[in-house]
């Protein structure tokens, strides 16, 4: 069984590049990031303030009222909450702002802990996210931190919204993204950070292929 931790700052193309490797490797891949974006968005629909002030309500509200599924369709990895598949929803800028602010509330991250444990207990999984290295999967086989120049990253992140129809803005997409870095790298909980025995890449001169080839020698180096 093999674990594979990517972590990484918002836009460095963790999930894109991530799910590549794991299609080729043959193992599952993880998205963790998109449930976090799931419980923002519940609480979005519903209301909720999302505040470390109001984590008891947001603890309450997400036990009884949300049931959060993980469903691999022919390789990639859908999400759906309360029977919804919400896979699409959960990519837009405002629900991003949403999963940064609710991944520092502690029980948020308590309730998808096991979540994404188990699913990484029971396979060959590539997973990545903000913490995944430090905290998710401190044991992983092979740790990766990648990362990229910040208006490399936003443009990237800028291109992604354009293709998929959504009116955006460059200098909006940085500034969420620059807000976005503060938040994950000041916040208390399980803030983002390298692993100490995790490999830094930086991608800001790869393309896509160059970076999914790139990490694959990591994986196989490492396994």
């Amino acid at each position: 069984m093999i674990n594979v931790a990517i972590d990484g700052p918002v836009g460095a193309g963790k999930s894109t590049i991530a799910k590549e490797c794991a299609k080729r490797l043959g193992c599952i891949y993880v998205d963790t990031g998109a449930l976090y974006r799931t419980v923002g968005l519940y609480c979005k629909r519903n209301g909720i303030e999302i505040s470390q002030e109001n984590s008891g309500n947001i603890e309450n509200a997400i036990k009884s009222g949300l049931k959060l599924e993980i469903k691999l369709e022919n390789g990639t990895q859908l999400v759906f909450m309360n029977g919804e598949n919400v896979s699409e929803e959960i990519r837009l800028p405002e629900v991003s702002m949403l999963a940064s602010a609710v991944s520092a509330i502690p029980c948020v991250r308590s309730f998808l802990l096991d979540t994404q444990r188990k699913v990484a207990k029971e396979n060959n999984v590539i997973m990545d996210g903000r913490d995944i290295g430090t905290v998710i999967l401190p044991d992983a086989q092979v740790k990766i931190f990648i990362t990229a120049k910040p208006e490399i990253r936003a443009k990237r992140r800028y291109d992604e919204l354009i293709a998929k129809g959504i009116d955006a803005k460059f200098e909006d997409v940085l500034n969420d993204l620059n807000t976005r870095d503060y938040n994950d790298s000041h916040r208390a909980e399980a803030p983002l950070k390298q692993a100490d025995d995790a490999i830094l890449l930086d991608t800001s001169d790869f393309d896509f292929e160059q970076s999914v080839c790139a990490v694959i020698n990591l994986i196989e180096k490492g396994n």
